[in-house]
């Protein structure tokens, strides 16, 4: 069945009209679209912010009158197309003719039957004839109205000025439609914070900038960094010469940049089109180091060293220098380097004299060049004029070590005379009798010889030639003596390792900001993420640099402890050889205990574990004291009998103290005597005053009975005090028995009982005499113990360090048994007589106060009062509350340690 065509005609009507509108309408409406397309790109590109404040809503009032007159002259001629337009539009756009659409509306004018059957006939092929009706699309006409198409170029120009606002397009939009009527000048709130950061090598500080602007001179390579929070207006700008930078967005309110400066320019800070601050930026290139000798270099006047007098300097601080040695007859062979020790951490300018010993180069005895090479922390390098000089060389007496040194020359001026040095090491291999038959020797030149023969690496021959100079060195001297040079070596390798890491460890230190200039760094949120990121990178660089000192101090310590073993053996040997029937045999006798050389080296490499050199380089200065000890024959049996006698006078001291804690306490229990003697004397007095009154209550006046109570009541307070200042010099004495008897248990090991009941008795002492009471029992028991406790020390004494020589404040073998007996007895002088001590000396074999040198045997031992021990303690106190304060620095600590240990 087929549509009827005419039930679509109404929507296709209202399609023409609207189509007829809009190309009425879009003409109309272009010219104020265009004038506002202006204003955006204007706003888009900020132009409007480069104008005063209050020529901003004056351009902004323009273009909306531009948009006004356009839009007014473009729509004060529009209509609204009719229903006959739009049926015209129909007709025409589908391409019919004889308007069929108004034939369907016409209608006849008569009403003849033959002419109705016409027109219906017409109506029929006009409605057919619009079965294909089209709309059409719209034609504006804006390509006749425009010809140059400017409404293209209109919109690129939008799309780009989109592009370079990118997320600032909205702020821009607001800041050209919002009228903005503040002054020029940032606002009050505003804060700029800007410095520069100079180059590490430098070690100069940061440089802050002033925000009224100036002059300012940085180091080439310094790193700019600014942050501004605060103020109105939008992103501001970082502007060094003629290249600007958007700053970095923290937040709504702040911005930072950063940038590196390697040219002096004019840098700017704008924001909204006005300067915030400026300074003029000089920068100064980092100049290369210079390195010169200040004399030329020459040999030492004594000894086999070279003395080489240098000056160096650089504009930051010279961070290496060293001197580099080239064989004249071979200047195409490797340099060798020796690095020459800075007197700090990169001098400005520094001189001194190096004195190498290079007698046991290969190159000992030739031609060289040396020349100083200074290197700055950036890298850059200087170098000196090259002198020319002869190094020395050691003279060798024997034969086969003569030999030996002049082939090592020979292949140091020809490595690839291999055969001929063959030959020469089988000849001397072949003579036996020339280096006495020695096996080792005859297997260092076989070694050496089939080492030139089958190892054809170039290193075989720097190989050889290490094997003949040990053999020509053990030829000329012996074992102990190269030894004994090793070991100086290996001593001197150590100690600048650990002023090396002492140097770089004080660096980090000042190169490490304090924990609370981070923590308010990180509080204001001012340090940019890339900084945090190069901050964690120089912390783990620097912890690398750390853990590979630490690792080098430790291969050096163990270098040391091989090298005092072989020197240790090397001596040996040759004791063994000069005088082998006068070798001890006792063990103790060694010439060094290696329970000292491991505990040494031990406490070395756990101070090298907990980063510090301070202590390793301590034990090193013992160490070498040991070493000295034993050149000068002063062998460790000797000092065990030193420290031995010293041991056994702190032990005599102590006996001394307790000694003299007996007659203290003695003294007290006298006091205690008379003081009940007297209240004895006080209450019979009472009890006959009483007895009397009761029978005659008449005979004694009131005020008389009262004068009496008055009497009686000052008596009893003036016993009550004696007896509370006995209780504090009773708590004194219990102190000091208890600093006796820890210093007597760290000396021996073991703290005799008697003392431990003796304290005992010493605190119940305290109690009651503290109550005003009676302490004659407790102090009579500590008398007692603390005789059978000297006693006792004294026997321990003796078990453990034996009797003491004559002519150190012992009186021989007498003096140790009858040390026992006196104590117990508690009055030693009848029994010092029995005992054959000398006049003038008390039990315990020492001289009395009265007697000549008393001084010197502790007998003027005297206990402390209370004042003194709480002052003491009190220093204790606070000694070991700031050591358990660990973030002090690591010197302090060691010397709070050191102080309690001496408590």
């Amino acid at each position: 069945m087929t549509k009827n065509p005419l039930r679509r005609l109404p929507r296709q009507r209202l399609a023409a009209r609207a189509a007829l509108g809009w190309e009425r309408v879009w003409p109309a409406l272009w010219p104020p679209l265009g004038v506002l397309g202006v204003f955006l790109l204007v706003a888009l590109l900020g132009l409007p912010l480069l104008l005063p404040p209050w020529a901003r809503p004056v351009l902004s009032l323009v273009f909306l009158a531009g948009i006004a007159v356009a839009g007014w002259r473009g729509f004060r001629r529009l209509s609204v197309p009719g229903r006959d337009e739009g049926d015209r539009r129909l007709e025409s756009a589908s391409g019919l003719a004889h308007r069929p659409l108004a034939a369907l509306a016409d209608r006849p004018a008569g009403n003849d039957p033959m002419a109705l059957a016409v027109w219906e006939a017409h109506r029929r092929r006009a409605a057919a004839s619009i079965r294909q009706l089209r709309v059409g699309l719209p034609r504006p006409g804006l390509a006749r109205r425009d010809p140059i198409a400017l409404r293209a170029g209109l919109g690129l120009a939008l799309f780009a000025a989109l592009v370079i606002a990118g997320p600032e397009a909205p702020e821009r939009l607001r800041r050209a439609l919002v009228p903005d009527f503040g002054l020029a000048t940032a606002a009050p709130a505003l804060r700029l914070e800007a410095w520069v950061t100079p180059p590490g090598y430098t070690g100069a500080a940061p440089i802050f900038l002033d925000a009224a602007g100036g002059d300012l001179a940085v180091p080439q390579g310094s790193r700019l960094q600014v942050a501004l929070s605060g103020g109105t207006g939008g992103t501001p700008d970082l502007v060094i010469g003629s290249a600007a930078t958007p700053f970095r967005a923290l937040d709504a309110r702040s911005w930072s940049a950063e940038a590196q400066l390697d040219h002096g320019a004019r840098l700017v800070i704008r924001r909204d089109g006005f300067e915030v601050a400026g300074w003029t930026l000089t920068v100064q290139a980092d100049q290369p180091p210079t390195a010169q000798f200040t004399d030329p270099p020459a040999r030492a006047a004594r000894g086999l060293g070279l003395r080489l007098p240098w000056r160096a300097g650089d504009d930051w601080g010279v961070a290496h220098l060293e001197a580099q040695f080239r064989l004249v007859a071979r200047p195409q062979a490797p340099a060798h380097t020796l690095d020459i020790n800075l007197p700090g951490a990169q001098p400005r300018e520094a001189t001194g004299n190096a004195g190498p010993d290079l007698s046991a180069h290969p190159w000992a005895g030739l031609e060289v060049q040396v020349q100083l090479m200074a290197r700055d922390g950036a890298g850059q390098e200087g170098r000196s004029e090259a002198a020319t000089l002869t190094l020395p060389e050691r003279a060798f007496a024997h034969p086969v070590a003569q030999a030996l040194i002049a082939l090592r020359k020979s292949l140091s001026l020809d490595p690839t005379r291999r055969r001929e040095a063959q030959i020469e090491l089988d000849r001397l291999a072949n003579a036996p009798e020339a280096f006495e038959h020695d096996t080792t020797t005859f297997l260092s030149l076989r070694s050496a010889r089939h080492r030139l023969a089958r190892d054809r690496r170039g290193e075989a021959v720097a190989e050889a030639q290490e094997t003949m100079w040990e053999t020509a060195l053990a030829l000329e001297e012996g074992r102990a003596d190269r030894t004994a040079r090793a070991l100086a070596q290996a001593i001197e390798e150590l100690r600048e390792q650990l002023e090396q890491a002492m140097r770089e460890q004080q660096e980090n230190r000042e190169a490490t900001p304090p924990q609370e200039n981070r923590e308010q760094g990180q509080e204001q949120n001012q340090q940019p993420p890339q900084d945090q990121q190069q901050d964690q990178q120089q912390d783990r660089q620097r912890a690398e640099q750390t853990e590979q000192q630490r690792q080098e101090t430790d291969r050096r310590i163990q270098e040391l402890r091989d090298a005092i073993r072989r020197h240790l053996e090397a001596l040996a040997e040759r004791l063994q050889q000069e005088n082998a029937e006068s070798m001890p045999t006792d063990p103790q006798n060694r010439l060094m205990d290696r329970r000292d050389l491991d505990r040494r080296t031990d406490r070395m490499r756990e101070a090298n574990r907990q980063d510090r050199p301070q202590d390793a380089e301590r034990e090193l200065a013992e160490l070498e004291e040991m070493l000295r000890a034993l050149e000068e024959g002063r062998t460790p049996r000797s000092e065990a009998q030193e420290r031995q006698r010293q041991q056994r006078e702190r032990g005599e001291r102590q006996m001394g103290v307790v000694q003299d804690m007996v007659r203290r306490q003695t003294q007290m229990l006298d006091s205690g005597h008379r003081r009940a003697e007297a209240e004895a004397e006080q209450r019979e007095a009472d009890r006959r005053a009483q007895q009397l009154q009761n029978r005659a209550p008449w005979s004694r006046p009131a005020p008389q009975q009262d004068q009496q109570q008055e009497r009686r009541s000052a008596t009893e307070a003036e016993a009550l005090r004696e007896a509370q200042n006995e209780a504090r010099i009773q708590r004194a004495l219990r102190r000091a028995l208890g600093e006796v008897m820890q210093q007597f248990g760290d000396l021996t090991g073991e703290i005799p009982a008697p003392l431990g009941r003796a304290d005992q008795a010493m605190r119940e002492a305290q109690e009651a005499l503290g109550q005003g009471g009676d302490a004659r029992t407790p102090q009579q028991t500590a008398i007692r113990e603390l005789q059978e406790g000297g006693r006792q020390m004294a026997q321990q004494m003796q078990r453990q360090f034996g009797q003491g020589e004559p002519g150190e404040g012992e009186e021989g073998e007498g003096e140790g048994e009858g040390q026992g007996p006196m104590m117990g007895q508690g009055q030693g002088e009848g029994s010092d007589q029995a005992q054959g001590q000398g006049q003038g000396r008390d039990p315990l074999g020492r001289r009395t106060r009265e007697a000549p040198g008393a001084q010197d045997n502790g007998s003027d031992t005297r206990v402390p009062d209370e004042a003194e021990l709480l002052r003491t303690r009190r220093i204790q106190e606070e000694l070991r509350k700031r050591g358990a304060e660990r973030t002090r620095p690591q010197e302090e600590l060691d010397y709070i340690d050191r102080l309690l240990r001496r408590f």
